[in-house]
């Protein structure tokens, strides 16, 4: 193992991985840090000579999963977590390893003599297992979620759904009528599951429903802010970090 690329957009995680790795190994070529979905997607489009990828899971501009539904990445990868326990029991079958945060230089080292002991073939296989995951995963979405409402449960659609909200820990869904309900499972546990051409991510606070966007503003510094058919709780402001991935979903949806 030398030559390494660290998906990763924490400058602090970046810098305590590449001290642990030459710890490791002095001699470790660190080719490329890459700081978001479309920076992977461009680095990879192209043939790089590379030994291992670090990945982390959430990115500046999206879940790093996105990445592998343009270009397809045959080396071999690690991902480095700070997810729950569902997260990663579902990434363990899907990559050669994955390193929780924070992390130990021991941790590291294990995991890079259990990627030196795979041979080719199992390298392949692993990399098959990955793709045939991706791939369910981007099917096996939620079409429907149960709700809680006064001593009742009741099915919510996801087609009447207008936005995802959390705010001190806690989640709340509206609809496109106005009606509110408590969720009892995070933002990021509700990125994996919706459907990805129907709900995008628009920060920390929202996650928004294709059927609710209204228009979209110009906001300072690049910025973009984005209203809804019904009012919201705050301001849904998009990072400019995300902002083409959000122009790239917007167009999806006018082609409709």
């Amino acid at each position: 193992m030398r030559r390494v690329v660290i998906v990763e957009d924490e400058t602090a995680a970046v810098v305590n991985l590449r001290s642990m790795l030459q710890s490791i190994n002095p001699e470790v070529d660190i080719i490329a840090v890459l700081e978001s979905v479309e920076e992977s997607v461009e680095f990879f489009s192209q043939q790089h000579d590379v030994d291992v990828v670090f990945m982390d899971i959430h990115l500046a501009d999206g879940d790093s999963f996105r990445i592998f539904q343009s270009v397809d990445i045959a080396v071999p990868i690690i991902f480095t977590t700070a997810y729950d326990e569902y997260a990663l029991q579902a990434f363990k079958v899907n990559s050669i390893d994955y390193l929780l945060k924070p992390f130990k230089v021991e941790d590291l080292r294990a995991a890079l003599d259990k990627l030196a002991r795979l041979t080719a073939a199992e390298r392949v296989s692993e990399r098959e297992r990955r793709q045939t995951m991706i791939e369910e995963r981007s099917g096996d979405t939620m079409q429907t979620m149960l709700v809680r409402y006064k001593d009742k449960i009741i099915p919510l659609k996801m087609s009447d759904v207008a936005f995802f909200y959390t705010f001190a820990e806690r989640v709340t869904v509206t609809t496109l009528t106005g009606d509110s309900y408590p969720v009892e499972k995070t933002l990021e546990t509700l990125g994996r599951e919706l459907p990805v051409d129907d709900f995008f991510r628009a920060n920390r606070q929202f996650i928004v429903a294709r059927a609710a966007v209204k228009d979209v503003a110009v906001w300072f510094g690049s910025r973009l802010a984005l209203n809804l058919t019904i009012e919201t709780p705050e301001r849904i402001i998009i990072s400019k970090a995300r902002v083409p991935e959000f122009k790239l979903w917007l167009q999806s949806l006018h082609r409709r």
